[in-house]
């Protein structure tokens, strides 16, 4: 119940920002920020469980900065991403003792990466021409395969997908996440379509079904590896939620773990459309 009651007050809160963000984008920055913070400092958490001992208010500092550059000039991201992950290795340097100095480095500058750069990617998404559908189509194909993994592994599930990583995820669950996430690309695109012929602008999924359905099973097996992923890192640290921060959910970077890999992907399929 505490699983449903959250998620029915963020859903509708993450997609009125969608929805609102084209007037004032400021709101989707500042969302995207958020997230990302609470997620970062989770992720530092279990840096630091791991062994590390990772300069935090730092990377936080750091995160700031590479977002705000990312926000104000896209192009700028390659440079700004050296230039902090080379401070971050003269801050350690100096801060961190000899046999730490690379594991704090390492771990400061992967956790932008991993957090920072990836929910960039959902800002640079959003300024396409049909940037709010592109990010709804993002969130409900993510969502909806997670829920169908979740509630079809637990019932059927019986052969494992990832032992070693999680054992409770299976193949069941799995197939179940792709049918769910092709589902509601097709629901979306046909909802828009019915929009589009009325002239209303709300949805735009122009180009054929079967690209929408492409890039949601791409998504979709990127959301999935981003779990796994995640569950690795909570492994090694010997934890089973990243935090306590979302009632039944366990923690931000709990909740985001599938959109580290998949807004990525969704931005590069979009910049291989473009280029091609």
């Amino acid at each position: 119940m505490r699983r449903i009651l959250t998620a029915a007050v963020l859903i509708p809160l993450v997609i009125a920002v969608i929805f609102v963000s084209p007037k004032w984008p400021i709101v989707l920055m500042c969302a995207i920020f958020l997230f990302a913070a609470l997620a970062l400092w989770e992720y530092l958490d279990l840096a630091n469980a791991i062994g590390a001992k990772t300069p935090r208010i730092v990377v936080m500092v750091c995160l700031a900065v590479l977002l705000a550059a990312i926000f104000r000039r896209p192009d700028l991201m390659a440079p700004v991403t050296g230039a902090i992950s080379l401070a971050l290795l003269i801050i350690c340097t100096f801060r961190s003792p000899l046999e730490r100095v690379l594991p704090d480095t390492a771990f400061s500058v992967f956790g932008l990466l991993y957090i920072g750069l990836s929910m960039s990617t959902i800002y640079l998404v959003s300024a396409e021409d049909n940037g709010p559908s592109l990010l709804l189509f993002l969130l409900l194909v993510v969502w909806c395969g997670d829920i169908a993994a979740l509630y079809v592994g637990r019932a059927w599930g019986r052969w494992t997908l990832a032992r070693r990583l999680s054992p409770n995820k299976t193949w069941e669950g799995s197939i179940a996440s792709v049918a769910a996430s092709i589902l509601i690309a097709v629901l979306l695109v046909w909802i828009g379509g019915i929009l589009s012929a009325h002239s209303i602008e709300y949805l735009s999924y122009p180009g054929s079904f079967l690209h929408w359905i492409g890039l949601a099973v791409l998504l979709n097996v990127a959301g999935q590896v981003g779990d796994l992923a995640e569950s690795a890192i909570k492994r090694a640290a010997g934890v089973k939620d990243s935090g306590r921060l979302l009632p039944g959910h366990g923690g931000f970077l709990d909740r985001i773990d599938a959109l580290l890999l998949a807004a990525p992907v969704l931005w590069y399929a979009q910049l291989a459309q473009q280029s091609f």
